[in-house]
């Protein structure tokens, strides 16, 4: 063996044919290591990122010292790895995405539907859950206005209202539409077509419309007019409508009066914010949903941050299967911090924590950190 790069091409042919790691995790965290030197005992690595180092040290470290040790026959080697300073070489979520997204072929059950079965019920949004079951087994409200933020749980209701309907009747006429794309296909029906007749027959035959984010209406004169006139229809036909929006009728500025007062006609619903137990039972039935063991301290990590929105909870629990299904290894807290950091926003900034508290007093009055929790003064 001349050098580090023919002893690096054997280890990881030991590795790959250990039966101790995926092909996938061999690809992704040994085959892209870069061998630096090796003196003595000591072997020495680049790797593009910290997360990279990190996940091989948890998971990795015993396997490449049990390769050094069969090939050279030397034990306890000691391993380093320095990580690349160029962030271009970052192993960003969006790569391993990307990679996961190839590998979804390879995996069961990666989606799930939105129907009632797979949506978690809470005191947050108890009331609209049985509003939209009912209206799924037939109870008419006419219209059912569901309301609330941002990702807690709307769209899911109303595809859990269409999935059970055509469940129940699969003939039924069902539209669905947001309220940007109904703006959207009248507009190009007057511009391109000179001829809403299409238009009209797609939305005023429907025998339930389903409209999310209606708001979206609001302000715009002509798509409120033949809202209006297709509410009607369908109203006066005993039609089922459904609609969301992220504020109750009275607060959507710029809503048409005649509009407004149609949509509190009928059951009005609105969904809050999840408690926390309740988004500890998001985490929980999500994770299971996409086969992924998550212990329970790492639901809880993800309860405990994500607090305002069910669409983030539900990305944080794909993501962690993504480096799981990369990594090979368990979920485990590192893995699910490295997921918080991705998600987190600017509005939504990573936790004060004691250990953060503790760093900064120390930056400030040039101490260390072990000084501050000992018994020193």
């Amino acid at each position: 063996m001349n050098t580090l790069q023919d002893t690096f091409v054997q280890i990881k042919n030991y590795c790959s044919t250990s039966g101790r790691i995926s092909p996938v995790a061999q690809n992704l965290w040994i085959n892209s290591l870069e061998p630096v030197c090796m003196k003595g005992s000591s072997a020495c690595f680049n790797v593009a990122s910290e997360f990279q180092r990190s996940t091989i040290m948890a998971n990795y470290d015993r396997l490449l010292k049990d390769a050094f040790t069969h090939i050279l026959g030397i034990n306890d080697v000691s391993i380093d790895f320095n990580v690349m300073e160029n962030t271009e070489n970052d192993l960003s979520y969006e790569q391993m995405e990307k990679m996961h997204s190839e590998l979804e072929k390879k995996f069961g059950n990666a989606e799930y539907e939105h129907t009632f079965d797979t949506f978690i019920v809470g005191k947050s949004n108890e009331f609209a859950h049985a509003a939209c079951v009912s209206v799924a087994e037939g109870k008419k409200y006419n219209p059912l206005f569901v309301y609330g933020a941002s990702g807690l749980g709307k769209t899911h209701l109303l595809s859990a209202i269409a999935y059970e309907m055509r469940r129940r009747n699969p003939g039924l006429n069902i539209v669905y539409v947001t309220g940007e794309v109904f703006s959207s296909e009248l507009i190009d029906a007057i511009k391109l077509k000179k001829d809403t007749s299409e238009f009209h027959g797609k939305y005023r035959n429907a025998e339930v419309l389903l409209v999310d984010d209606v708001q979206f209406i609001a302000g715009r004169e002509t798509t409120q007019e033949e809202f209006f006139h297709t509410f009607n229809k369908l109203h006066g036909e005993n039609r089922q409508i459904v609609l969301t929006s992220d504020k109750p009728p009275k607060d959507i500025a710029t809503l048409a009066d005649r509009i407004r007062s149609r949509f509190e006609g009928g059951l009005i619903a609105d969904i809050s914010l999840p408690d926390f137990e309740t988004r500890v039972a998001i985490v929980k039935r999500k994770a299971e949903l996409l086969q992924l063991d998550l212990p329970r301290e790492i639901c809880e990590f993800f309860a405990n941050r994500l607090k305002t929105n069910i669409r983030q909870l539900e990305g944080a629990v794909k993501k962690l299967k993504a480096f799981n299904h990369l990594a090979g290894t368990p979920p485990s807290l590192t893995m699910a911090q490295n997921v918080i950091r991705d998600i987190l926003t600017d509005d939504q900034t990573v936790p004060i924590t004691v250990d953060k508290v503790i760093r900064q007093v120390a930056n400030v009055y040039s101490v260390s950190a072990e000084d501050i929790c000992s018994n020193k003064r």
